[in-house]
């Protein structure tokens, strides 16, 4: 019972060197102000393609074969040569049992195969399973994981067993980038999400990612902001960088224009760039893909 007291001190200690009493209102109209201010000026083609190249090409549906994940990742490959002026996404984003097949079908450098594991979306199994799930998809082929975290457990503030977990399954990944799943949507409130996001920075996240996409709501500008403050304030404390990820409901350029713009102005020009920031969002390939050509496109 001591060691357990001991553990849980040692995460609300954690937690109180960070601020995280935070007012939902208070967010709302700070991020209200940036959106007004600071969008338009980002609204810019070379803006757009180096969102394009942040962009995680997800393919996650029950109806996902194979064959369809081939030509899914043959676009990728194909893309290289019909736009060799353009940088391609930043990675592929699959189901753990796909891992091989995108690895033995992507001819194309610099883009990672991703996935989903550790009982995505729920994150409700035993973590055994969690662990051999992403150990075998990283035996297969992926060089990031995306898992969700404990969220029942978090919102219980039993944050050791939540924390432990990300530990275990940051040392199954390897040499692998993890990125955890806040799920913001059912956090709900800011000092929820800023707890989190503080927490899973700190249990080995490389990453800090909005929403699994299937749940509702997903990612928001408020989510999105408060993570953002999170990570500059854990980098300020710890000199380390954390990337972040809005996914799920990112359906308009404007959308994806936002988050970029909320990571410009909270974390700077140095988190610019697909090592530190991702969407997470396939609808976006071609709406971009179509704003940076000047026509409509619908290649992926």
């Amino acid at each position: 019972m001591m060691e357990k007291d001991l553990n849980e001190n040692k995460y609300e200690s954690t937690l109180a060197k960070y601020k995280t009493n935070l007012k939902d209102e208070d967010i709302q109209a700070k991020v209200a102000e940036l959106i007004e201010k600071k969008v338009p000026e980002n609204n810019t083609k070379a803006v757009k393609e180096l969102l394009f190249n942040c962009i995680d090409l997800t393919t996650l549906n029950s109806t996902d074969s194979e064959t369809s994940v081939m030509k899914f990742t043959e676009k990728v490959n194909e893309f290289d040569d019909k736009y060799p002026d353009l940088k391609n996404v930043a990675a592929i984003c699959v189901y753990p049992n796909f891992a091989e097949i995108v690895k033995d079908t992507l001819q194309v450098e610099n883009v990672n195969i991703a996935c989903v594991a550790a009982g995505f979306p729920s994150s409700q199994t035993f973590i055994e399973v969690k662990i051999a799930e992403t150990l075998m998809a990283v035996q297969l082929g992926a060089n990031e994981i995306d898992i969700v975290i404990s969220i029942g457990e978090f919102l219980d503030g039993d944050y050791q067993t939540m924390c432990e977990e990300i530990q275990e399954l940051k040392e199954a990944c390897r040499e692998a980038h993890l990125k955890v799943i806040l799920e913001t949507g059912a956090l709900k409130t800011a000092s929820n999400i800023k707890k989190a996001s503080i927490l899973s920075m700190y249990a080995g996240a490389d990453f800090i990612k909005t929403s699994t996409g299937k749940m509702q709501p997903a990612a928001t500008p408020e989510a999105a902001y408060v993570m953002c403050e999170a990570i500059k304030e854990y980098y300020d404390q710890t000199g380390i960088k954390i990337g972040f990820k809005p996914a799920g409901g990112i359906n308009t350029v404007h959308d994806a224009l936002v988050y970029y713009t909320i990571v410009k102005e909270l974390l700077g020009e140095e988190w610019l760039n697909n090592e530190l920031f991702r969407l997470g969002t396939s609808r976006m390939a071609n709406l971009l893909l179509s704003e940076i050509v000047g026509e409509e496109i619908k290649f992926f």
